[in-house]
């Protein structure tokens, strides 16, 4: 396979002028510099060209420059491109009806919009402990919510998040996510499910022993954990999880950021596990790359008055046009392509992984698919630094990935992406881990 000549010239300039004004707290992933995209493809500033695994971390749903999201951007833009949430516009509204409409759960449901994730899962966390009345929170280990203070909080994938931050948010407890690939607990009883044995940690160590269960406001988590690895709960987790959020008044909020708006072939990666939540959390892919996220809760959680939250640019009117034309497309054909070629390279990956030592597992649902490398098969013991080779040999050879977690990397294209484009990515993919191998498994 042709090797690439990156960074370029031109990249190398651009990177040289970047370092000097731009903060350096950005972790950047590899010298990528981009001019333009189309599709699942995009060009560097020298003219390469990549196929791409990872659209932005989940953002560009649609794919790049999407006729009908850039006419509905062009044609706002044209009109008005802010009014502050002070005031009212029609299209703000649409897209409120419309999550109302997705929604997964029964009951009405209420918006409030914002820029990001991370101000998602801050809107949610005010709103939790504004209804219950209660101050304390139950998050995971491997999640990652966002870096503002009170996201960070929860957050709990790499120490150095927290780094130079502390104190913390208070009233914040983690618990093991159940992740049967890497387990951390043990059964309480003779053959229970795992999501059942975090479940019952969580009940009979944590709500017993450290936080009194009439101060819980919320447990926080990811229904697929996005940064922490791409890892999928244990099937019983979520029926056991809900039915303790039932006993003991506390809200279930599902931070969907990452693993929403159809990446798994549904609406909502939630809707895999058979529960409602009360709240959730939506960004990234739900703009097609423009600045918006939002919190839905069930109507009747949202209780907080006039002015107790807010925001200037929360419902930006370009941002919500772009939501709305990113609904339709999805909803029309890209999330029931996310499920096919989800499951077409899921299988192929599957494939790899038996002719390749250094993967340990595939998981994932849909186009949010992680490949765990490891050192040793039998132990699971992880191999980031073949991971990151494996990454910078896939850049070299044209096709843009992302890692997680400490050797995870994720599959998470465009959800347009073609069988041919997936199957072309794939072969690309499957070199680089040869290249990969090669170096560390002599």
């Amino acid at each position: 396979m042709k090797i690439l000549n990156v960074p370029g010239p031109k990249a190398k300039a651009i990177i040289e002028r970047d370092h000097k004004v731009i903060s350096p707290s950005y972790p950047r992933g590899y010298p990528f510099v981009m001019d333009h995209g189309l599709g699942c493809e995009v060009w560097d500033v020298d003219g390469n060209r990549f196929l791409d695994f990872m659209a932005g971390i989940a953002v560009a749903s649609t794919g790049y420059c999407n006729p009908e999201v850039v006419k509905a951007i062009q044609e706002q833009a044209a009109k008005f491109i802010h009014i502050s949430s002070d005031f009212y516009h029609e299209k703000w509204v649409e897209l409120g009806e419309k999550l109302d409409e997705i929604a997964p759960f029964k009951d009405p449901a209420i918006a409030f919009m914002t820029n990001s994730g991370t101000e998602s899962v801050e809107a949610a966390l005010k709103l939790a402990r504004h209804y219950t009345g209660r101050s304390e929170f139950i998050g995971f280990f491997g999640a990652f919510h966002g870096r503002t203070m009170g996201a960070v909080s929860l957050t709990a994938s790499r120490a150095a998040y927290h780094r130079g931050f502390f104190p913390l948010l208070s009233g914040v407890a983690h618990v093991p996510f159940p992740d049967t690939y890497h387990p951390i607990l043990a059964p309480n009883y003779a053959g229970e499910p795992y999501g059942e044995t975090v479940v019952h940690y969580i009940e009979h160590q944590v709500l017993e022993r450290i936080i009194p269960t009439d101060q819980v406001a919320g447990i926080l988590v990811e229904p697929i954990q996005g940064e922490g690895g791409y890892v999928m709960p244990e099937a019983s987790f979520f029926p056991a999880l809900r039915k303790l959020c039932d006993k003991y008044g506390i809200l279930l909020i599902a931070d969907e950021v990452q693993s929403g708006m159809g990446r798994t072939g549904k609406w909502w990666a939630i809707e895999n596990f058979g529960v409602e939540p009360d709240i959730i959390t939506t960004a990234k892919g739900i703009a097609s790359g423009m600045p918006l996220g939002a919190m839905v809760a069930r109507k009747d959680i949202v209780k907080w008055p006039k002015g107790s939250h807010g925001n200037t640019y929360g419902g930006n009117p370009v941002s919500c046009v772009a939501a709305l034309a990113t609904i339709h497309l999805l909803e029309t054909g890209f999330m029931a392509n996310a499920e096919k070629v989800g499951a077409f390279a899921k299988k192929k990956l599957e494939e790899m992984a038996a002719r390749h030592p250094s993967i340990g597992q595939v998981r994932g649902i849909g186009l949010m698919l992680g490949v765990e490398f490891v050192k040793n098969q039998q132990t699971h013991e992880p191999a980031p630094a073949l991971r990151d080779d494996v990454v910078d040999a896939a850049f070299e050879r044209g096709l843009l990935t992302l890692g997680c977690s400490k050797s995870t990397i994720r599959i998470s294209p465009p959800l347009c992406m073609s069988q041919s484009e997936m199957e072309e990515g794939l072969a690309i993919f499957d070199e680089a881990i040869t290249v990969a191998e090669e170096k560390h498994l002599k």
